[in-house]
């Protein structure tokens, strides 16, 4: 689906992506990595999906979206992790950091927006 067909904001759409597209990697994570890290990510990523959905329709957008930064700096280094652990082939890390960066620079702008007077 696209921005066009939902009517979603656009760093919406891409969360819901990312977690279609990712969810089912780590559920796949091994054992001893899937109840740790692999929970936490997913967790971070519906945290994501939630705090981008709020802050739609939020009066201070503003206070919602800063701590949806961090989360989004965590899952970076979460992702490089599964790299490390080799978890995670080269070819869907560097995927994967694609998303996030595109997502870190949409909250970046949205970020801006909020704190620039209208």
């Amino acid at each position: 689906m696209t921005k066009a067909t939902t009517g979603e904001l656009p760093i919406v759409q891409k969360t819901y992506d990312l977690i279609k597209w990712y969810v089912p990697i780590l559920n796949r994570l091994p054992r001893d990595h899937k109840f740790g890290l692999g929970d936490r990510m997913v967790a971070a990523l519906y945290d994501l999906l939630e705090g981008f959905v709020t802050a739609r329709y939020a009066r201070n957008k503003l206070a919602v979206l800063q701590p949806l930064s961090g989360k989004l700096d965590i899952l970076q280094y979460q992702t490089r992790l599964l790299l490390d652990f080799q978890l995670m082939e080269v070819n869907r890390y560097e995927y994967a950091s694609r998303l996030l960066d595109e997502l870190g620079r949409q909250l970046t702008g949205w970020l801006g927006q909020q704190r620039s007077p209208e």
